[in-house]
């Protein structure tokens, strides 16, 4: 009886040991191995360097807060609604806070929202002057996360920033232009601009 367990547990045994090295050793090895070698960069989270210290990854977006609501020394990344709680238990704003994702969930008619995106409008207008707010400049994304602004926001930018800096604005435009990622088949997607390797180029250009 016992040798007739045995024997069927065996085959049963050896697959599960079998299969547990294939796809739970091997497998992961080897597609690890792949992306180091053919993809270095993305496998090892898309980290951004300076002087061989990470300072942030070219997929999650980062807060450059300054005194005022917009900073207009630095180009100012897409509206993030995260929020996490305080030692008391209260609900705080983590803008850009990796460890999660999300976005506000509130409904075009609500009220908190409309409030959110209506400061949101006024704070842009006094920074970079009248017109037209280009739509990611005011409201969040999905993930709370965005790394990249549409070309249009960077640009509506780049003459109060280069003022704050003392810098021609046909200079901080041109790199803004320089660094965007157009339109793939100049149809799919959106004309964009990441928004760290932009302020990276932006805090290493000398004043005039």
């Amino acid at each position: 009886m016992l040798r007739e367990i045995t024997n069927e547990l065996r085959p049963a045994l050896s697959l599960v040991v079998l299969f547990t090295l294939l796809l739970g050793v091997a497998f992961p090895a080897a597609l690890t191995g792949f992306a180091q070698l053919v993809f270095p960069f993305q496998a090892n989270g898309s980290l951004i360097r300076v002087k061989g210290q990470p300072v942030g990854s070219a997929l999650i977006g980062q807060n450059f807060a300054g005194k005022h609501i917009v900073a207009k020394d630095w180009f100012q990344p897409r509206p993030s609604a995260l929020t996490g709680t305080d030692a008391k238990g209260k609900t705080i704003p983590t803008p850009y806070d990796a460890s999660e994702s999300g976005a506000s969930n509130l409904g075009p008619t609500s009220k908190t929202l409309i409030s959110d995106v209506t400061a949101r409008i006024a704070a842009y207008h006094k920074a970079y002057g009248p017109g037209r707010v280009p739509d990611d400049a005011v409201e969040s994304s999905g993930s709370g996360l965005d790394p990249d602004i549409s070309l249009a926001n960077a640009l509506r930018q780049a003459p109060a920033i280069a003022a704050a800096r003392n810098l021609p604005a046909a200079t901080v435009t041109a790199l803004v232009n320089r660094l965007a990622t157009h339109r793939l088949l100049g149809v799919i997607g959106t004309d964009h601009v990441n928004v760290l390797k932009l302020n990276l180029k932006l805090a290493g250009m000398k004043q005039p």
